[in-house]
């Protein structure tokens, strides 16, 4: 008897391994494939750099190998809306920023993708500062220099971004609307094309992301004088922060990991518990921070998922501090 059962305990194995997915349904059994992270911004873009950096040490604590598939344009639209029609079977996630999950929603009349209801939060990654920075022999010395030139020569000078509406353009307008600057605010095709212009002398300033300007403040092209931050950025701390002269100034952005509605719970909070885990690691941390942006974690999906709750009612107040329509 104890021969018998024992051979058809090895038959019922044999059986079931041939059934598709069997094992991949079991506890434990995800990554048993290459997962694929979808972005909205270009390869050597600051977000592109960090979620390469964070997928090469998932791929090894995964055992699996880290996909990033870039889809830029239109204002994050074509890589979200690529996410989000992905299927949730645990292989794709979106490594979003603020614009795809929360500013779009205050520029656009219509998306192709409902940020809130499209998306499985999964975890936040890192906070990414923004700044304004003049070229290096510029003879604006500070903020204060900066708004006082502007007032002493109203409509001369000019504060470069990647465009009115976009993320870097909103936090321009802000900035002018607070500190009652009289510049003219410029917007241009992308950040790169703006930061080229005031290096090349035919802007004053310009506000952009800590992530792609820090290698040229480090090459001493750019001079920072201020980053948008609440407090002083670790390994800048030489920078003021906006805050000290506009008491509670806070505008960055920030990277996090979502997937498309549907997305197995047992994918999720893996992934959540792997990428926190990372984010406990002082090289990784010092690697990112080196980038511009600031590693943080947030606790559970559930956790980052009220903090985008709360990201929606204060972009709710800054569209209407500054007229901002969607369009």
């Amino acid at each position: 008897m104890k021969r018998r059962n024992y051979i058809q305990a090895i038959v019922l194995a044999a059986v079931v391994s041939t059934i598709p997915g069997a094992w991949a349904q079991g506890p434990g059994a995800w990554p048993d494939k290459p997962i694929k992270f979808v972005l909205s911004q270009p390869p050597g873009s600051g977000p592109d750099n960090v979620a390469r950096l964070l997928g090469d040490k998932l791929s090894r604590s995964l055992g699996q190998p880290i996909v990033i598939e870039n889809k830029p344009g239109g204002q994050n639209v074509i890589g979200a809306q690529a996410a989000a029609q992905a299927a949730p079977d645990g292989y794709t996630f979106y490594f979003a920023t603020t614009a795809a999950l929360v500013s779009n929603k205050y520029l656009f009349k219509t998306l192709p993708y409902d940020a809130q209801k499209d998306f499985t939060p999964v975890a936040f990654v890192a906070k990414s500062p923004f700044a304004v920075l003049v070229k290096a022999e510029s003879p604006i010395q500070s903020m204060q220099d900066l708004i006082a030139r502007s007032k002493a020569q109203p409509g001369t000078l000019a504060l470069a971004n990647e465009g009115g509406r976009t993320f870097g353009g909103i936090i321009a307008r802000l900035i002018n609307a607070r500190t009652k600057m009289q510049v003219n605010l410029v917007g241009y095709t992308s950040v790169g094309v703006a930061v080229q212009d005031v290096i090349g002398g035919h802007a004053d300033a310009v506000v952009a992301d800590l992530a792609s300007t820090a290698q040229l403040v480090r090459q001493g092209r750019l001079r920072l004088l201020a980053v948008t931050s609440a407090k002083r950025v670790p390994g800048w701390e030489s920078v003021p922060a906006l805050s000290e002269l506009l008491p509670g100034f806070e505008m960055v952005g920030w990277f996090a990991v979502v997937a498309p509605a549907g997305t197995p719970a047992a994918a999720v909070q893996r992934l959540n518990k792997e990428i926190n885990a990372l984010l406990a690691d002082t090289e990784l941390v010092q690697r990112m921070t080196t980038m511009g942006p600031l590693a943080e974690a947030l606790g559970t999906p559930r956790q980052l998922a009220t903090f985008l709750g709360a990201e929606h009612e204060r972009w709710g107040s800054v569209a209407k501090e500054i007229g901002l329509l969607p369009e």
